[in-house]
């Protein structure tokens, strides 16, 4: 079966978001925030809908997801890293890391965990929970920040701190097509973020991620 990334189909209904000229896809905003719209209606519910004072945030981050380098140069963002998508509750940064990842499967993926859940595990099952996030997958932990302090046999631990060290190392790799992405969702700035985690985590965060935020002022779009 041919894989045309420019065409979307869900169920009977055909989308096309692009068009390929010199075997290269040339993607369109328009068309890929209509589709957006469609998806985001399958997967959320009729209320779904794309706010227009995010639509500046949903151009950067569709840039990244089709990985067209020369745009997001051009934004500054590097498609070399992975996102870390801040902004106020509710303001829909779940929502469109599970919405995006439709858009350019071919491109961009990874898992996403609620870190919460990654805690609630670890007092669960101890260290050994720590070891499935230093393999070759990709990963979008949710609501970074929100998950507890984790505790097995009263052996405390700053469990997403520990698993964002060895992420980093695995996005170290010198090719940049064989690195690990790492994105993250969170309510925190920059200076709570080093707070929760430590400098020594932080200082790896800049070099791992694309800060991208919402308006601080942003609705709670749940309400």
């Amino acid at each position: 079966m041919k894989i045309e990334p420019h065409i979307k189909i869900e169920g009977t209904s055909k989308f096309q978001i692009g068009e390929i000229r010199n075997n290269t896809v040339h993607y369109d905003f328009e068309k890929i925030k209509t589709y957006l719209n469609i998806k985001g209606h399958l997967l959320f519910g009729k209320n779904f809908k794309i706010y227009k004072e995010d639509e500046p945030l949903l151009f950067k981050l569709c840039n990244y997801f089709i990985q067209d380098h020369y745009s997001c140069a051009k934004l500054g963002i590097d498609t070399n890293k992975g996102l870390l998508l801040s902004g106020p509750v509710g303001c829909g940064k779940t929502s469109l890391m599970k919405l995006l990842l439709n858009l350019a499967p071919h491109k961009t993926n990874y898992e996403i965990i609620p870190t919460r859940n990654i805690v609630f595990n670890f007092n669960s099952k101890g260290f050994d929970v720590l070891e499935k996030f230093n393999k070759t997958n990709n990963y979008c932990f949710d609501d970074l920040g929100l998950e507890p302090t984790g505790s097995h046999y009263a052996k405390e631990c700053n469990v997403m701190g520990e698993i964002l060290l060895s992420r980093y190392d695995l996005f170290c790799h010198p090719e940049p097509q064989r690195r690990i992405y790492t994105h993250i969702t969170t309510n925190l700035n920059a200076q709570e973020l080093e707070k929760r985690y430590g400098n020594r985590v932080r200082s790896r965060m800049r070099a791992m991620f694309n800060l991208i935020s919402f308006d601080e002022n942003s609705i709670d779009k749940r309400k």
